[in-house]
């Protein structure tokens, strides 16, 4: 239900800034709004506790962001809360910036290996993924995971390229015991 949720207004939201072509300005606003939530957990306590009339809300939003980000996001915000979906906020938030990224092919990859990487191999892992995918620009966020032994799991929203030694190690066992089971098998019948 709440990716339905995020969808929904995310959708709403993006369609708004191309429409008015804004989505730079507009992500932007989003982030700065998002910071803002962050760090003012208060706020948040206001908007969603359930004994504060909306009219109420609706005034602190006003008060906290007139003149701080557009007319379009401050109204956007009105209907998030008057709908009493302000819980799905950073989720429709998330949802509009992988919207944008995708409109503007900038494509967001993670990752992973077993040591931590060089400049020249991450140039060459981006250049790999700008020339396999239809993206322009990436964004790469890599981490480190000792457990993986050797190689690169690569992921780019739900797609998933893992050749790492570990995987590769699992594969052979399982294929290995499913050829010890078929040689019982086989040995059990042949007697």
């Amino acid at each position: 239900m709440a990716k339905l949720v995020s969808k929904t207004y995310g959708d709403a939201l993006f369609e708004l800034a191309v429409e008015e072509n804004r989505t730079d300005s507009l992500m932007q606003e989003i982030q700065m709004v998002t910071t803002v939530l962050e760090e003012n957990r208060d706020f948040e306590k206001i908007l969603i506790h359930p004994e504060i009339p909306k009219q109420k809300k609706l005034q602190v939003i006003e008060e906290v962001f007139k003149g701080k980000i557009s007319d379009a996001l401050t109204g956007f915000l009105r209907i998030v809360v008057t709908k009493g979906r302000y819980r799905d906020l950073p989720d429709i938030f998330a949802y509009f910036i992988a919207r944008v990224k995708e409109y503007k092919k900038i494509g967001v990859a993670e990752v992973t290996s077993a040591i931590p990487l060089g400049d020249v191999q991450k140039q060459k892992i981006e250049q790999k993924l700008l020339d396999t995918t239809s993206y322009e620009t990436m964004e790469i966020t890599y981490r480190v995971d000792k457990s993986l032994i050797g190689g690169l799991i690569i992921r780019i929203g739900d797609r998933v390229v893992d050749s790492t030694i570990k995987s590769r190690l699992a594969d052979l066992t399982a294929n290995l015991m499913k050829i010890s089971l078929e040689s019982r098998k086989e040995g059990v019948q042949t007697s």
